[in-house]
């Protein structure tokens, strides 16, 4: 298969609050320069282009030396975090921005849907707009003709058709101008995190067009999200953005691996932040001293499929007298922090003196929950004193992550598998307890 797109060297500097320079002389700088063919003398001062960190300069490369190519019929998923530069080189595909360097190569007629209602005039009605839109992105009027009905009925606002879209809900713009973009008969077909607007059926549906654009009709998709579930469905080659630059490249599955390490920082020995003081609050009558998330084989990892076992392995020391020992440890919200999970162990009943040092290995088996980002929460508690917390570890650093699971053998998501705040099976494999072995250091 031959490439479509072709991105060799791709930079892109902003200057941030400014349009154009400040001075004339920084103008005619730059021109004096252009004309002796000489590089931009202010993209030498451009900084990475890192949000959470105050700069020096008032440049920035939105993008920096980025190379890759996408092949005909290609399904290419980008990912990257909020602010990694996925936008700004969508827009200089779509031909909406210019590169300050480098060269981009693009085969054939592209549509974008980059925005929520980008072509829409809020005053026109939803049938208006179909006819508008499908014009501004090169159908003539006989294809939106021809194709009116089955945009529409693929849209699902056939009821609010003849409606002004500025009384349309986010959900129904993207709805509308989805379908708009589906029909065009691209080469090329670029989908911007809008779809994330829509609701769950209405984004199963965009991700089967799109497979279908791509698998039956052979052209190329383009597709970026922060739903990596999505991307990993979907797309078969990924690359990640990082602060503006190209982090990784290769098969999907192996970059959202690489992309789920860079978002959490994790090590390949991986420990959770037992030291984070803003999540860690107690009384310090007993703390964890050490926290590992396992595989089934004993292996520390932190991404797993659907159907795996989870173990944790918990150590801990106590600093005074403890009536029984109770740990209790759940799954958060990767969006909203709420507990999805409660699992309460007994490690014992027995009064437990200060200088105490114990252990405790607990699994949880066969895990059937949605696929996502799980933070991890600890607690350990006074058995006598039910509710007491001595020690706790919420919203860790490093949360577990569920994909959909090669080892399931029906991989759609059970609806009566349990959803929002459960129980999940789990077991008690190791509980080991050594007193008096630091009685002397925690006195």
């Amino acid at each position: 298969m031959s490439n479509v797109i072709e991105i060799k060297d791709l930079s892109k500097i902003y200057r941030l609050g400014i349009v154009g320079s400040k001075t004339i002389a920084e103008d005619l700088n730059r021109l004096w320069a252009r004309i002796r063919g000489k590089e931009d003398p202010y993209l030498k001062i451009g900084e990475t282009n890192r949000r959470s960190v105050k700069g020096k300069t008032e440049f920035i490369w939105a993008l920096k030396d980025i190379n890759f190519s996408i092949k005909d019929g290609e399904r290419f998923g980008i990912i990257g975090k909020n602010g990694a530069g996925k936008s700004t080189l969508l827009k200089i595909l779509s031909r909406v921005a210019s590169p300050t360097k480098g060269s981009v190569k693009v085969r054939g007629r592209v549509a974008s849907l980059l925005e929520v209602g980008t072509g829409f005039h809020p005053e026109l009605t939803g049938r208006d707009n179909i006819f508008l839109n499908g014009s501004i992105l090169g159908m003539t009027q006989y294809e939106i003709k021809s194709k009116f009905d089955s945009i529409v009925e693929f849209s699902g606002v056939e009821r609010y058709i003849d409606t002004p879209v500025k009384r349309y809900s986010s959900g129904m713009y993207v709805r509308l101008a989805f379908a708009v973009a589906a029909h065009l008969e691209p080469e090329i077909l670029i989908v911007d995190e809008v779809l994330a607007v829509g609701d769950a059926e209405f984004q199963k549906k965009c991700l089967s067009k799109m497979y279908d654009v791509s698998e039956k009709e052979g052209r190329t998709v383009l597709f970026v999200s922060h739903n990596l579930q999505a991307i990993k469905n979907l797309c078969q080659k990924s690359v990640i953005l990082n602060n503006g630059e190209l982090f990784a490249e290769g098969p999907t599955a192996e970059t959202i691996d690489k992309y789920n390490k860079l978002i959490r920082d994790v090590k390949i020995d991986a420990k959770t932040d037992i030291d984070n003081k803003l999540n860690r609050r107690g009384k310090g009558m007993i703390r964890f001293s050490g926290i590992e998330v396992l595989g089934s084989d004993g292996n520390k990892k932190f991404n797993f499929e659907l159907g795996e076992s989870i173990r944790f392995r918990i150590s801990y020391e106590v600093y005074k007298e403890m009536k029984g020992i109770t740990i209790i440890i759940a799954l958060l919200s990767g969006i909203s922090r709420e507990c999805l999970t409660l699992s309460n162990f007994e490690l014992t009943k027995s009064t437990v003196p200060p200088g105490t040092r114990g252990e405790a290995e607990i699994e949880f088996p066969d895990i059937y929950i949605k696929p996502g980002e799980y933070p991890l929460y600890f607690e350990l508690i006074d058995s006598e004193l039910n509710g007491y917390s001595k020690d706790v570890l919420d919203d860790l650093t490093a949360p577990i992550v569920i994909s959909g699971g090669s080892n399931v053998k029906n991989s759609d998501f059970h609806p009566n598998k349990p959803s929002g705040y459960f129980a999940i099976p789990s077991r008690v494999i190791i509980n080991e307890i050594n007193s008096h072995s630091f009685y002397n250091e925690a006195l």
